[in-house]
């Protein structure tokens, strides 16, 4: 498996997007492994990198699909493996780790703040250093879908802040990286939540569909530079 990239989904439709476009492009192996369909997440200390994704559930959850990540991601990570998350896969990593998962004093969702003015997330001093924003402007124009937000451990890094939820990329060791905020999206995936998330069914579909396609070049050079700078740290492309 030394080769192989293990994807967690969480959800069905909250899949890898953009990262699944790059795992094909450059011809890197991927194994899926969709917990809401109760698959067994494998072991995952000998594969060349673990990427856990978003999903409805809360990292604080007692069941055996949250326990059971918590404790494939310690395992990943004691062993050294390159992991990426994504929302709740930011949540989960954290907390498995030894800080705390806790509801956001607002939520944030879809692309713009309560005022109207687009999400962002900035760079922190140590952001602008780190090998997943090389190259990376100093401010990224984002989406949001969340409720909780981390507050992470001592010893964890803080690579980019948001106006609302501070704690926007979070790095763990050397090689670990959480994204509170999504940058994976395709078309085809965003329609797809817009009709399944309550949140975004709630907003205008119109507007959502027309600002994602207002942003679409920005938001998808960006979301592919952070994973292909993931995949540089792995080993399995290059810089």
């Amino acid at each position: 498996m030394s080769g192989t990239i293990l994807v967690v989904q969480n959800i069905s439709h909250e899949g890898p997007g953009l990262l699944a476009n790059l795992l094909e492009e450059h011809a890197i192996n991927v194994e899926l492994c969709d917990l809401s369909k109760s698959e067994p997440i494998p072991d995952p200390s000998g594969y060349a990198a673990m990427v856990v994704l978003g999903g409805p559930q809360s990292a604080n959850d007692a069941t055996p699909q949250i326990t059971g990540e918590l404790k494939a991601i310690d395992k990943a990570l004691d062993a050294g493996v390159p992991y990426l998350g994504i929302c709740l896969g930011l949540q989960l990593l954290v907390k498995a780790r030894g800080g705390s998962v806790v509801k956001c004093h607002q939520k944030e969702i879809g692309f713009r703040e309560p005022d109207g003015e687009p999400f962002m997330v900035e760079l922190t001093g140590d952001g602008k250093q780190d090998a997943l924003f090389l190259g990376m402007p100093e401010r990224l124009r984002v989406f949001q879908l969340h409720g909780e937000t981390v507050e992470p451990a001592k010893g964890m890094t803080l690579l980019a802040t948001g106006r609302g939820c501070k704690h926007q990329v979070v790095r763990v060791g050397s090689n670990a990286w959480g994204l509170q905020c999504h940058f994976e999206m395709t078309p085809a995936m965003f329609e797809s939540w817009i009709g399944i998330d309550a949140d975004l069914k709630a907003m205008n579909r119109d507007e959502l569909l027309a600002e994602f396609e207002a942003i679409s070049e920005e938001y998808t050079e960006t979301g592919r530079s952070i994973l292909l700078n993931f995949l540089a740290v792995t080993g399995l492309v290059k810089p």
